[in-house]
């Protein structure tokens, strides 16, 4: 039998043992292959106070220093991509490609790009001539900086919060999910290789309501960056306003694709298959409803639920994989419930019910076949709740200012697609739709200097943003009269 790995905290650039674990399961086969820390109180406090001791030699580290140490990560990290690929695929349940080609190019890319963007954080200053005066802004770090990173991209969330906390000179005390835990453990070898200094980067592994609480209500973390649900997020409100914290928050989406019939329609459609089940359905900018222009509309459909049927789900070592395993039994379930209360309410499963041909080596594991929804109103939860897995809806509608009424009509505002050829009619449209990021004919093009925030439910940061250089700093402006 296999053994299991035993994971550790890291703690002022130490690994730490505990006395307590919980299990972590492989969702390919739905076996326990982990043992990770069921941290709470005593070890965050550890965490913190190593981070605390570290911030003010951290905050003075010349930027330069920060910035050569940050490439140094990302270089030991390249070295070791297939290894990180092929735990997080584990880790996570999505397939060793996706791993390979977008999860861990992406982890490195955080840390360059904050790594060379720090060196040209630039100050403003404003001339007030009548008084003779210079006011400029500078931007000092903040303290220890408290950051929950989900499951659904272990490697590439996380990173996306460390990156610009130590890259503006904060110490981080980080906790990613507890279903995927083993990658960030392993992130750790590089720090400590790469000789990030004692107590600037330290992770504490366990459950929300231990770790997590114990980490966002601690008095000496003056900042939170949290991605999860809207439970947990008020939770993360309701302590962090007596202590004033800095917080930003991603929350996920039901992020609408608007396709015109004027669309390019080879790209439209293999574009919105990717964005509607890449990663088995699970990354909060995911396509989850899906409005076509009535003229287009049953060519659509009958073109998507064609091409949806031929997606492989199966093994994630296997490179002609698809869709791996979703993360959870739990989850599994939770999402497979959507499909049921689609068929109490009459909708059409125009694909996803037949049964899936597993090997017996994951016959346990966690797996759906992508799911195509139609004639679903309007009111329904499955448009109205976020589904986090392999499950869109089509929808067909039949005026601009129809279909933006109905895309808007969410609790959610994180991102939308919109597929149009109309120059005019695409800013105009991008502008009423009621989201953080609109991506027109095109899908999950990330530019790091672009804001990246979301309107209503899909959470708050700062200047727009959910973690970046700004919110990572305490910017203030000084006055001197000359």
């Amino acid at each position: 039998m296999e053994s299991k790995v035993v994971v550790s905290n890291f703690i002022n650039g130490e690994f730490v043992s505990t006395d307590n674990y919980i299990d972590s399961f492989d969702p390919s086969t739905g076996e326990v292959w982990a043992k990770i820390p069921d941290s709470g109180e005593k070890e965050v406090n550890e965490a913190v106070n190593a981070a605390k001791a570290a911030f003010p030699k951290w905050a003075n580290t010349p930027v330069l220093e920060r910035s050569k140490l940050m490439l140094k990560i990302a270089d030991l990290i390249e070295a070791r991509q297939s290894e990180f690929a092929e735990l997080e695929s584990r880790d996570q349940g999505k397939p060793v490609w996706l791993s390979k080609s977008v999860d861990i190019p992406r982890l490195m890319h955080n840390f360059r790009s904050f790594a060379t963007a720090v060196l040209h954080h630039v100050n403003r200053s404003s001339v007030m001539e009548p008084v003779n005066a210079v006011n400029y802004t500078v931007n000092d770090p903040v303290g220890v900086a408290g950051l929950v990173s989900p499951w659904n991209l272990p490697l590439y969330l996380l990173s996306f919060k460390v990156a610009p906390a130590i890259a503006c000179g904060n110490t981080v005390v980080a906790k990613p999910s507890e279903m995927t835990s083993v990658t960030a453990w392993k992130l750790c070898e590089i720090f400590k290789e790469a000789g990030v200094p004692p107590g600037v980067i330290n992770i504490v592994f366990g459950v929300g309501p231990r770790a997590g609480e114990a980490l966002v209500k601690h008095p000496d973390v003056p900042l939170v960056s949290f991605t999860g649900g809207t439970v947990t997020a008020k939770r993360i409100r309701e302590v962090c306003a007596p202590h004033c914290k800095k917080f930003s928050l991603e929350l996920g989406g039901k992020n609408p694709a608007v396709i015109f019939d004027d669309a390019d329609f080879e790209k439209c459609l293999s574009t919105t298959i990717r964005s509607s089940f890449v990663n088995q359905g699970e990354i909060c900018l995911c396509t989850s409803r899906i409005y076509v222009q009535r003229a287009m509309y049953p060519k659509f459909v009958e073109k998507f639920v064609s091409e949806t049927k031929k997606l492989t789900v199966g093994n994630p070592k296997n490179e002609k994989t698809f869709m791996g395993a979703l993360i959870s039994k739990e989850h599994l379930a939770k999402v497979k419930g959507y499909v049921d209360i689609a068929e109490k309410e009459g909708a059409t499963i125009a694909c996803g019910k037949e049964e899936l041909n597993l090997e017996d080596s994951i016959k346990n594991g966690y797996y759906m076949r992508p799911t195509v929804i139609t004639d679903v109103k309007d009111d329904s939860r499955l448009m109205k709740e976020e589904i986090f897995g392999p499950v869109t809806c089509i929808v067909p509608f039949d005026t601009e200012e129809e279909v933006i009424r109905r895309a808007n009509d969410v609790e959610y505002g994180l991102a939308a697609t919109l597929w149009t050829q109309d120059a005019s009619r695409l800013h105009r449209v991008s502008r009423c739709l009621q989201v953080g990021t609109v991506w027109a004919n095109c899908w999950l093009v990330r530019d790091l200097n672009m804001p990246f925030g979301g309107m209503k439910n899909s959470g708050m940061g700062s200047e727009g943003n959910f973690d970046s250089m700004e919110f990572f700093t305490n910017q203030k402006t000084i006055c001197v009269k000359l």
